[in-house]
């Protein structure tokens, strides 16, 4: 279940694997118009049925003149609809209409300065003639197809912007969703606004009132909802939500899997039950998990194990509160804080975005439990999840807390998953976030973690030799989750978080720093 799609002026993104896919999505959402990701091969008849008011084309690693390269319906050109093309997408519509697209001699990749040849088209209105861009390509169009008058040039490149007027079409080799990008919030809101005619009416504020009706209409009047809980933002916003629209028969369920952070269960039990006032089942499930990692070290596999033993910890408790429930029936369905990032990147099609990892909470649930599904996030991003949170009126304590995966610790001990390596990590990531909370660093971040590394390091604490775990602490500020810069906190601070941990938390004598950004690096290591 969902609310909001076809309720909305819609664009689509037809996703060729670019990296910056997501972002695309994103940036358009910020300038308040809904957006949907799709594979670049949807069909046009069902392009037609969402009836989007336009359609962007994203980038991609490929090249359009490569014999195996992803090609979409070229009818999506003849539907009437306005189309940006961003770099592959850009190439593709060229060579697909009549251009000519090649190798370039000097490739571009980083930020670039282009010069406006035409700045009364939609997209370029109002800004100024020389604009700082971010390009990555090495493909570059050759000869514009009938119809088309560039509209931006580079010192190495004659095309790196053009259009057809009278058929909405524009393309860009640069891509205009990243920050490098000066104008490119201004030039996605041209093309929404000045070519799509966009009014601009997407808000959280009227999603709230639309997914609780959706969700009264969905699970009538005597349904009872079952809610998974893990704690975190997400399932607490999704909670929230049903709760406005069903009352008192949601029963929410938080499963300790033994791999929270320290003293994590007693502070998500207090908060969901003071704060939410949920009807809340706590469920301790430790050892079974625990027990169903011993031996499992590869990171795919313990999420697959994880998901499997939530299952049956879950099936095997919806089943007692059925029997405990006697005359209020069967609960009929199962609310999941599912994200529209996890469900874009759970899901791989030929030539689309890989799949970065799966996600436990994603597909399968439904046919397994036997539960009808309700998602009312499932096309949300990280970011708006928060602000519906504060919509509904959710404290700080939950939009404003880190995100924390749904394995746990799981996927933040590399290598064997044990209670004694859980506990170490516990003690670490504790020391790490209770520093930056102190420091005043914890709102800075977006994303603060400590990762157990499956190796050890010579020391020398005392007078003696050590050889202990090593930690490695991760620090990240982002706006959406799909890029990332690593945190630059001042040296003096994590000397002090590293000195603290090593002589706090028996078993580790090293702490490391990550320093990568995303891409290429992930925010979670595993």
């Amino acid at each position: 279940m969902t609310a909001g799609r076809g309720e909305h002026e819609t664009v689509l993104v037809l996703d060729f694997g670019g990296q910056y896919t997501q972002l695309i999505a994103r940036r358009i959402r910020e300038l308040q118009v809904y957006c949907e990701i799709h594979p670049f091969d949807l069909e046009v008849e069902e392009i037609r049925a969402r009836r989007p008011i336009g359609i962007v084309l994203s980038g991609g690693p490929d090249s359009v003149y490569e014999r195996n390269a992803p090609q979409a319906d070229p009818e999506v050109l003849r539907l009437g609809i306005p189309v940006l093309g961003i770099c592959y997408g850009m190439q593709w519509m060229a060579q697909v209409l009549g251009g000519r697209v090649a190798a370039s001699g000097l490739r571009e990749y980083g930020r670039t300065r282009i010069t406006l040849l035409a700045r009364d088209g939609a997209l370029f209105n109002g800004l100024a003639p020389e604009q700082n861009v971010w390009m990555s390509h090495g493909d570059r169009v050759e000869q514009l197809p009938p119809g088309f008058k560039a509209t931006a040039s580079t010192a190495t490149a004659p095309v790196v912007a053009a259009e057809d007027g009278e058929r909405s079409l524009f393309g860009i080799q640069f891509h205009p969703e990243v920050t490098h990008t000066d104008s490119g919030s201004t030039m996605l809101r041209n093309f929404l606004h000045d070519a799509c005619g966009a009014a601009g009416e997407w808000r959280m504020a009227s999603y709230a009132d639309e997914a609780t009706a959706a969700i009264k209409a969905r699970a009538g009047r005597f349904d009872r909802v079952l809610c998974a809980l893990s704690g975190g933002v997400d399932s607490a916003v999704a909670a929230s939500l049903v709760q406005r629209a069903v009352g008192e028969r949601l029963t929410a369920v938080f499963v300790d899997n033994g791999l929270l952070r320290k003293n994590e269960r007693d502070e998500v039990e207090r908060s969901l039950r003071q704060g939410l006032d949920l009807k809340l089942v706590v469920v301790d499930a430790a050892t079974e998990f625990l027990g169903a990692l011993a031996g499992v070290s590869d990171p795919e596999e313990k999420r697959r194990t994880i998901g499997r033993v939530f299952i049956e910890v879950f099936q095997r408790e919806a089943a007692r509160l059925e029997r405990a429930g006697e005359g209020d029936g069967a609960f009929r369905f199962l609310v999941q804080g599912t994200l529209y990032p996890d469900v874009i990147e759970s899901v791989s099609a030929f030539g689309p975005s890989a799949m970065i990892k799966s996600h436990h909470n994603v597909g399968g649930l439904p046919e397994r439990l036997g539960f009808e599904l309700i998602e009312p996030l499932r096309y949300l991003f990280k970011d708006e999840v928060r602000q519906l949170g504060r919509e509904l009126g959710l404290g700080s304590e939950f939009v404003g807390r880190h995100p924390f995966p749904g394995p746990g610790l799981g996927v933040r001990i590399l290598g064997d998953v044990t209670a004694d390596r859980v506990a170490v990590l516990q003690e670490a990531d504790a020391i790490f976030i209770e520093e930056l909370r102190a420091a005043g660093f914890y709102d800075r971040v977006s994303q603060a973690l400590a990762v157990l590394l499956p190796v050890h390091s010579v020391g020398v604490m005392g007078d003696g030799r050590s050889y202990e775990n090593v930690v490695a602490l991760r620090a990240v500020e982002t706006e959406d989750f799909m890029t990332a810069d690593w945190s630059q906190l001042p040296h003096e601070f994590l000397g002090g978080v590293a000195g603290r941990i090593v002589n706090e938390v028996t078993g580790v004598n090293r702490v490391v720093y990550d320093l990568t950004s995303k891409p290429p690096g992930t925010i979670e290591w595993e």
